[in-house]
């Protein structure tokens, strides 16, 4: 059998790099649908400066801005919460929404005779199952990127969003079965059709599938609030303690799932586990609170902070997971109204 179908991204050597890579730069889309954020958007900018003060002394960042006017009210902001936005570039590409983890662009590496090239994968994009039209101008966004500066783009013409997944960069890759198999993606789909897609479009070898997700989370369950790699073969995956919480069953599963895993050559994972907040509830809805939603850039971590009480714990473990970086909190109690936290809202640029 063969592994890759013909003319596919990976038969090409093409491969999707860990996040912890070094990094060229991180993509954000700038904030500004207050529906997504309803009654609390005001504080939602100065979370994103706080993010960009962070990365900017470490990596580039790369802005989505609807024209110059936002791009001039963005450069005030910065200017008046950091030290000045420098290294952070700025393009006109409209968004209809913040979440750049699941419209913006996937790179994609290969080695050649001449060094290392790059390619984007542009997937389908549908606002998760078509929660919250319209989203054409997000759709659109990886290509846009590629157009911007030459690169080579695919187009699976299937729906994924970049927080459904999560690689480790030598051939494995985590998901769900509640978000990439349910219907409201890709109903002609079934699961071996989904996988190939996989290996065809990021290189990948083995697919690792987790169940459900966290209460409150309108993603169908994403990963990227549930376990991540944070080496080739070690894992950090939240689970709660409370047996009455919503969420003690379903990460129960989990944790029981990464126990019995492998990698691509066989090897047991190593899990580690990470603590979850304290339920949090804003107008009667749970929100998806998870501190497995971090992201790691060159030299830091940035860590959604939520609950003074439990926040040092998890910090520990990514400082032991990183101890070559520095794991930053942030205090994300206002972003996650908006359903999302870190992870949710950035892209890794690998770096050449």
């Amino acid at each position: 059998m063969t592994l890759f179908s013909p003319d596919s991204p990976a038969a090409f050597g093409y491969r999707m790099p860990a996040e912890w890579a070094p990094h060229r730069g991180t993509w954000l889309s700038w904030p500004h649908k207050e529906e997504s954020w309803p009654g609390k958007f005001e504080p939602v900018p100065h979370i994103f400066a706080r993010m960009v003060a962070a990365l900017a002394p470490h990596e580039e960042v790369h802005i989505n801005v609807r024209d110059a006017d936002m791009e001039s009210a963005v450069r005030d902001l910065l200017a008046a919460d950091t030290s000045g936005g420098i290294n952070v570039f700025y393009h006109h590409h409209p968004t209809n929404d913040a979440w750049c983890r699941d419209h913006g662009p996937i790179f994609l590496q290969r080695d050649a005779p001449h060094g290392r090239e790059e390619a984007i994968v542009d997937w389908g994009y549908n606002a998760w199952g078509d929660k919250y039209p319209p989203y054409d101008l997000d759709d659109v966004i990886p290509t846009l990127v590629a157009e911007t500066f030459g690169i080579p783009v695919f187009h699976p013409g299937i729906v994924m969003e970049g927080g459904s997944i999560d690689v480790n960069g030598a051939g494995t890759l985590l998901t769900t079965e509640a978000c990439l198999l349910n219907r409201n993606r890709n109903p002609h789909l079934t699961r071996l059709d989904i996988e190939r897609y996989l290996r065809d479009f990021l290189g990948v070898t083995h697919i690792l599938w987790l169940g459900d997700g966290i209460e409150g989370d309108d993603t169908d369950g994403h990963v990227d609030d549930l376990t991540r790699f944070v080496g080739p073969r070690t894992v950090v995956t939240v689970v709660e303690e409370d047996p009455r919480d919503g969420n003690y069953e379903p990460l129960q599963e989990n944790l029981k799932r990464l126990r019995t895993m492998r990698d691509q050559d066989g090897q047991p994972l190593e899990v580690l586990t990470l603590p979850m907040p304290r339920p949090m509830e804003h107008d009667g809805q749970r929100l998806p609170a998870s501190y497995a939603n971090f992201y790691v850039a060159n030299g830091v971590v940035l860590l959604p902070t939520y609950d003074p009480e439990r926040d040092p714990a998890a910090m520990a473990v990514l400082q032991r997971c990183f101890p070559d970086r520095r794991v930053i909190g942030i205090d994300c109690t206002d972003l996650v109204w908006g359903l999302g936290a870190f992870h949710c809202v950035s892209q890794q640029w690998p770096a050449l």
